[in-house]
């Protein structure tokens, strides 16, 4: 079922050994554990000391914190191990999505930019050697999505971009990167390919529509790639592929359609039989709705190892999840065979990385590794070259705009556009997670240091805000009485810098009506637009006459920036990775 002594696992004889007679060895319990990833809550040692021993876990993830922290709870979690457990994290754009204090490189719109792939294999080597020095053992990345649709918030920033090359080279770039540190592993996501339905399958269903022919040469070509060049694991998506489900069963009806996590189909028919994956798979996260809208979780839970995938990521409440999959496999719903085949896989996955062979005391490395490892200056210098390389001068209708200097546009006002508050971002906000510098405050602070008189635009909406923070009642006139005289609105600026900082979602103006939230402006003075978050700003302002892709808001990406604004166009080398202009005409005009 599972040739051990083939890629990705190539393993002896005698690890061979240690897989059969672990699983061998094995409770009904021990086996079931395995199956499961959970997401830690605490770092509580007692708490930590009951999911390894009650519930004999195969894998942790867990929430962001600084890397001592993390080090000493993946130190307790393999103490209590009886089987080496695997530790993923999220190394998808740096080492911070290790740690809190790792180094944020850059995300994949972001390197797809640069067209530059070794900075895609800096990113997996970097990153991930910040994750190795605080005990964790596997990335969920790197992410071979295709960015074909622009409303996918989902993966907009953190694919590739939207040509299949640039994603099957950069993933194996990443692939190769993080396969430098000795004992890691990649899990490659989301097969079979994100980018889209324009939903995200946190919220809804998700659908690749590709026909067999069209998924073979792009998802398929990606994937492919990343099986040839070792790949360890796949993450499944909650993601359908109706297409290529029909064609390997013809009698699936549309009621019957699954996301890949809940499809024999596509996890056994198309992943094991077709691409010839050996390896293991885990599922995405078990909360998402394009997963749980299709059945009750008493039965989700058995299907999704019934379908192909190895591993289940996150219990809900634990007891009732373990005991559910419990139950299946002593009911006969999973069967032996089944759970031998998954264990093997997992089992053998951790003979692979040599965790078998280590002390428990030697699975988590000492605390000077991290304090060696973490922010190393090569990391930061190799984040300031992509954030160089990276920005994008997407559309110039205005070509003499550039270079900005303090001669010919001394007053700039900054227009701070934001996305709607969603939940996750108030969380971050009381979680006191949303403390780095407004980007807006940290333009204005690097452009006034050029010389410029920079000022950030307060609307209507704002005064009003802090009419009602202050006691006050608003004055809603201040908000009709935004249309004044253009020669009033303009006299006060030279230039205008309108900064989309939207992560998620569409660019929300607030109520403004003639007010200077919507760039309605472009042909009074001049205008650029910038996105320092989704690259598809166009798509809701695509009257910009000059539009730039930042793709964050770091310190060294605004450094390259106003040294790229103020040298002129010729400074912006970066090629766009997606369709900027969204397939839209009216953004092109």
């Amino acid at each position: 079922m599972v040739n051990l002594k083939a890629n990705p696992y190539w393993l002896s004889d005698e690890d061979i050994q240690w897989v059969e007679e672990t699983i061998d060895g094995m409770s009904d319990e021990e086996k079931v554990g395995q199956l499961f990833f959970q997401l830690t809550a605490s770092h509580d040692e007692a708490y930590l000391k009951e999911l390894m021993e009650k519930y004999h876990l195969g894998g942790c993830r867990y929430n962001p914190a600084p890397g001592k922290v993390i080090q000493e709870q993946n130190r307790k979690l393999q103490k209590y191990a009886k089987v080496p457990v695997f530790i993923a994290c999220n190394t998808e754009a740096g080492g911070d999505g290790a740690c809190a204090d790792g180094t944020k490189i850059g995300a994949g719109v972001k390197i797809g930019a640069t067209g530059n792939e070794e900075y895609a294999f800096a990113l997996g080597k970097m990153s991930n050697e910040e994750a190795a020095s605080i005990g964790c053992n596997m990335a969920f990345a790197p992410v071979c999505d295709i960015a074909y649709n622009w409303e996918n918030t989902e993966i907009i920033t953190r694919a590739f971009g939207n040509d299949p090359e640039r994603v099957a080279n950069m993933s194996a770039a990443y692939l190769k990167g993080a396969h430098t540190i000795p004992g890691f592993a990649c899990a490659a996501k989301h097969f079979p390919g994100n980018g889209q339905d324009f939903r995200d399958a946190h919220l809804s269903n998700n659908v690749n529509y590709f026909t067999v022919e069209e998924w073979d040469k792009t998802y398929g070509m990606v994937y492919r790639t990343l099986i040839d060049n070792g790949l360890d694991a796949i993450m499944a998506g909650h993601i359908m592929l109706p297409e290529y489900a029909r064609t390997i069963n013809p009698d699936l009806k549309d009621d019957d359609m699954m996301p890949a996590t809940l499809s024999p189909e596509i996890m056994k028919g198309l992943l094991r039989d077709r691409l010839g994956f050996n390896g293991m798979v885990v599922t995405d996260a078990s909360h998402m709705v394009g997963m749980t809208d299709r059945m009750k979780r008493s039965e989700m839970l058995p299907r999704t190892i019934n379908a192909g995938c190895d591993m289940f990521l996150f219990f809900n409440d634990p007891e009732e999840d373990f005991h559910t999959m419990l139950n299946a496999y002593r009911d006969g719903t999973i069967s032996e065979e089944r759970m031998t085949e998954a264990l093997t896989r997992i089992l053998g996955l951790k003979a692979h990385l040599g965790l078998h062979k280590k002390a428990k005391e030697d699975l988590v490395p000492q605390p000077e590794a991290a304090e060696q490892t973490l922010g190393k200056q090569e990391y930061k210098d190799m984040q300031k070259a992509i954030s160089n390389d990276c920005i994008t001068l997407v559309k110039y209708k205005d070509q003499d705009v550039l270079p900005l200097t303090p001669e010919r546009y001394k007053r700039i006002m900054i227009v701070h556009i934001k996305a709607a508050e969603s939940g996750m971002s108030f969380l971050m906000k009381a979680m006191g997670m949303g403390g780095k510098k407004n980007p807006a405050e940290l333009l204005k602070e690097k452009l006034c240091a050029k010389g410029f008189d920079a000022f950030i635009y307060e609307s209507p909406l704002d005064v009003m805000k802090k009419q009602i923070e202050a006691g006050q009642k608003p004055d809603i006139n201040i908000y009709f009485a935004g249309k004044n005289a253009i020669a009033d609105f303009v006299k006060d600026m030279d230039l205008v810098i309108t900064l989309c900082d939207v992560s998620s979602g569409r660019p929300s103006f607030g109520m403004s009506k003639g007010g200077g939230e919507i760039p309605w402006y472009v042909f009074e003075l001049p205008v650029i637009v910038i996105g320092c978050g989704q690259p598809t700003m166009l798509a809701d302002i695509p009257q910009a006459r000059t539009y730039i892709n930042t793709y964050d808001a770091e310190n060294t990406t605004f450094d390259a920036l106003i040294e790229k604004l103020t040298t002129g166009p010729e400074a912006f080398t970066a090629k766009d990775p997606i369709d900027s202009f969204c397939g839209l005409f009216d953004a092109r005009i």
